[in-house]
């Protein structure tokens, strides 16, 4: 029963990651804080978008947990969670080491193939 809601809570939390990234804008915030530790106005500049506009798309980072915002005085400060994308990276490297399979037996069969011809 425990790894089974451990289970979903990790499907939870991709469905969030991927639910985040799916978005142009917030992919392009999280390529912005992940240099470095951006502000609200310095995310929502480049985007000639509203404060409160900004804020939906952080407050979506922020459900996923890509992006963490620490408040210093009246300034709101974003930084990268670089764990969180480590689980998404980790979801997508099993894929790619399935597809990699497949692909390297298409290989084997295609170069068997051109040996048969000659």
């Amino acid at each position: 029963m425990f790894n089974h809601m451990v289970e979903h809570n990790k499907d939870e939390q991709l469905d969030h990651i991927f639910h985040a990234l799916a978005d142009t804008t917030r992919r392009e915030m999280v390529r912005m804080i992940a240099s470095h530790d951006r502000t609200v106005s310095e995310l929502a500049e480049p985007f000639h978008m509203s404060l409160a506009a900004a804020s939906k798309h952080i407050k979506v980072l922020e459900r996923s947990g890509l992006l963490e915002r620490s408040i210093q005085g009246r300034t709101h400060m974003c930084r990268l969670n670089p764990r969180t994308m480590s689980r998404a990276m980790e979801w997508l490297q099993f894929y790619e080491r399935l597809w990699n399979v497949q692909f390297d037996a298409l290989e084997r069969e295609l170069n068997k193939a051109k040996k048969e011809e000659h």
